[in-house]
C-alpha cells in the first residue's frame, strides 16, 4: 500500500519541477516541451490519486469521483504524451537544420 502514495508524491514533485523549469527557460519550443512533460506528470498524479482514494475509502461516492479522476488523469497523460512526442520531433528537426 506504500506504492501508490510514493508514485503520487514523485509525480507531484515532477510536476512542480517541470513547471519551474518552464519559468526558467526562454526558448518557446523548450517551454512547450516542458509543459507537455508537466502535463504527463499531472496525469499520473491524478490517476494514482483516484486509485488511492478509492482503495482507502471504498465507498460508492469515492468510486464515482475516482472514475472521473481516472478519466481526467488518462486524458491529461495522453495529451501530454502526444505533445511531448510532437515537440521532441520538432526540437530534433531544429537541431538538424542548425547544423
Amino acid at each position: 500500500m506504500i506504492l501508490f502514495p510514493t508514485i503520487i508524491l514523485i509525480s507531484f514533485v515532477l510536476y512542480i519541477y517541470y513547471k519551474v523549469m518552464v519559468l526558467k527557460t526562454k526558448d518557446p519550443l523548450a517551454q512547450e516541451y516542458l509543459n507537455s512533460k508537466a502535463r504527463m506528470a499531472l496525469g499520473v498524479f491524478i490517476f494514482f490519486f483516484a486509485v488511492n482514494q478509492y482503495l482507502f475509502y471504498e465507498t460508492r461516492l469515492s468510486l464515482f469521483v475516482g472514475i472521473v479522476f481516472l478519466i481526467l488523469g488518462v486524458l491529461q497523460f495522453r495529451l501530454g504524451f502526444k505533445a511531448s512526442r510532437h515537440y521532441q520531433n520538432e526540437y530534433q528537426k531544429l537541431r538538424e537544420k542548425s547544423r
